[in-house]
């Protein structure tokens, strides 16, 4: 049987009557869940935890892929190794040695001549001054020796910094 109605924009509509019986729980239904409400708790628990460990293992993997890659940084200091050396029994190359760089300041490697500008910049290395200097070495320390294009991708240099900051000044990785 079709009626008609009046829809939003007054313009006369036919529709069907649907039974929705199914979206009403019946009286039986109903007792059954109060019968098994220790059950359902239980189950409500069992949802639960698994939502929060989906939530926390969702997290540990959104945080570990923006997470620093030290085996990355590895990689990428393959374009610092014709100057500079880290790790134990390195030596000052064309730039200095980069052990122990994280808390170090900067222009005091013994046996190394450090340009006026370095030496003189007032830099105590640690990630924020790292990720700036390394984007373009030029422009963070006017006058330095460096000529190094720098590294502008993020990632990049942020796992390049978990690299050289896992050298302590003894060249031994943390």
């Amino acid at each position: 049987m079709l009626q008609t109605i009046s829809s939003l924009w007054d313009k006369s509509a036919m529709v069907k009557p649907v039974k929705v019986s199914w979206l009403v729980q019946s009286k039986r239904a109903c007792h059954k869940k109060s019968a098994s409400l220790g059950r359902n708790k239980e189950h409500h628990m069992k949802i639960s935890t698994l939502s929060a460990l989906v939530v926390v293992t969702s997290l540990a993997a959104s945080s570990g892929a923006l997470a620093q890659d030290v085996a990355a940084g590895k990689t990428s200091f393959n374009k610092c190794l014709a100057c500079h050396a880290i790790g134990e029994g390195a030596k000052n190359k064309v730039g200095p040695v980069l052990n122990g760089l994280d808390g170090r300041k900067s222009g005091t490697i013994e046996g190394y001549s450090y340009s006026e500008a370095n030496k003189n910049s007032g830099i105590t290395w640690g990630k924020d001054v790292f990720l700036e200097y390394i984007k373009d070495p030029r422009a963070k320390i006017p006058g330095t020796k460096m000529i190094f294009a720098g590294i502008k991708n993020e990632k990049e240099a942020n796992d390049l910094w978990a690299y050289i900051s896992s050298f302590d000044k003894d060249g031994k990785q943390k």
